[in-house]
C-alpha cells in the first residue's frame, strides 16, 4: 500500500524504439537496467515500465513484442525496493506483467479495454485510470472538443469508479490521471493542471497522478523541443505538487526531486508558521 505524506516520483522507463523523448534509448535489455538502477539512485520511489509508444500517432504494437519487452525487465527488477508500474492497456500483457512481478497497471485506456477488468480485479495490484479521448493513433488529428473539460474528465473518473466497485475493487487500489496530452489541446491541458482538485469525484480522496515530462504542452509555452524541457518539467511537476498531485511520473527523476524537496520544505514551512 503507498503512502502520500509527500508527492511521490514515478520515473518513466520507455523500453520502445519510438516513444516521443527518449524511443530507442533503453531498448535493450542491459540498457533498460542500467536506467532503472539509476532512477532508483536518483530518488525514484516508483518506476512505470511501458513496452508500446502511446505519443499521438503511435501505431500499435503486437501482443507478443509488447511481452518480449516488458516482462523480463520486470521479473529483473521485481526485487527492487520500489513498487513496479506497468503501463499497458492489453490485458495479456497486465497478467503477464502481474505474474513476473509487477506492483500497478497503468492504463491510458482506464481499463475500459475488452478483459482487462477481469485481467486486475483479484490481484492485489495498483491501478491508474487515465482519461484519453479518442485513441493514440487519432487523438491529436483533430481538434479535440469539450463543452467543460474538467467536469467531463470528472465524470468519466465517476463513471469508472463504479465499474471498479461494480467489479469488486477496492478504492484503495486505484489512482487517477488527467492524461495530459491525450486528446487534448494546449488550453485543455493547462485547465487540467489549474483545477487538478476538482478532477477528483465530489467526497473522494483518490490520488491523482500527473505526468507532463517533456510533454509538448511545455513547448506550446516554452518554444523548446522535447530535449530542452527539464525546466518546463519541473515547474509543471510543483505546480502539479501544488494542486494536490499524489505521484508524479518523470522522465528526470533527480531534479524533480530536488525541486519537489525544496517544495515540500517550504510548504512544511509555511504550515509550521514563523513567529
Amino acid at each position: 500500500m503507498l503512502t502520500f505524506e509527500r508527492p511521490l516520483v514515478m520515473g518513466i522507463l520507455n523500453v520502445t524504439p519510438d516513444s516521443f523523448s527518449d524511443g530507442g534509448r533503453f531498448l535493450s535489455r542491459d540498457a533498460a537496467l542500467a536506467r532503472a538502477r539509476k532512477m532508483l539512485a536518483d530518488g525514484a520511489d516508483m518506476i512505470d515500465i511501458g513496452g508500446e509508444s502511446t505519443r499521438p500517432g503511435a501505431p500499435p504494437v503486437p501482443l507478443d513484442e509488447e511481452l518480449e519487452r516488458v516482462v523480463p525487465i520486470v521479473e529483473a527488477l521485481r526485487d527492487v525496493q520500489v513498487p513496479l508500474s506497468v503501463d499497458t492497456y492489453k490485458p495479456a500483457v497486465m497478467r503477464a506483467a502481474l505474474d513476473a512481478g509487477a506492483d500497478m497497471i497503468n492504463d491510458i485506456w482506464g481499463l475500459r479495454q475488452e478483459g482487462a477488468l477481469d485481467a486486475v480485479k483479484d490481484s492485489n495490484c495498483g491501478l491508474c485510470v487515465m482519461h484519453m479521448l479518442g485513441e493514440p493513433r487519432t487523438m491529436q488529428l483533430h481538434e479535440p472538443f469539450y463543452e467543460d473539460v474538467v467536469a467531463e474528465v470528472r465524470a468519466f473518473f465517476e463513471e469508472r469508479i463504479a465499474a471498479l466497485e461494480q467489479a469488486g475493487v477496492s478504492a484503495a487500489r486505484v489512482s487517477l490521471d488527467p492524461g495530459y496530452g491525450f486528446g487534448k489541446t494546449v488550453e485543455h491541458n493547462y485547465a487540467l493542471l489549474a483545477h487538478l482538485r476538482s478532477i477528483r469525484p465530489a467526497g473522494t480522496n483518490y490520488p491523482m497522478l500527473a505526468g507532463m515530462s517533456r510533454k509538448s504542452m511545455l513547448g506550446a509555452v516554452t518554444g523548446r523541443g522535447a530535449g530542452e524541457r527539464l525546466a518546463a518539467s519541473i515547474a509543471a511537476a510543483v505546480c502539479a505538487a501544488e494542486r494536490g498531485a499524489a505521484i508524479i511520473r518523470v522522465h528526470d527523476v533527480a531534479e524533480t526531486v530536488d525541486a519537489l524537496k525544496v517544495w515540500l520544505a517550504t510548504k512544511n514551512a509555511a504550515l509550521d508558521g514563523y513567529h
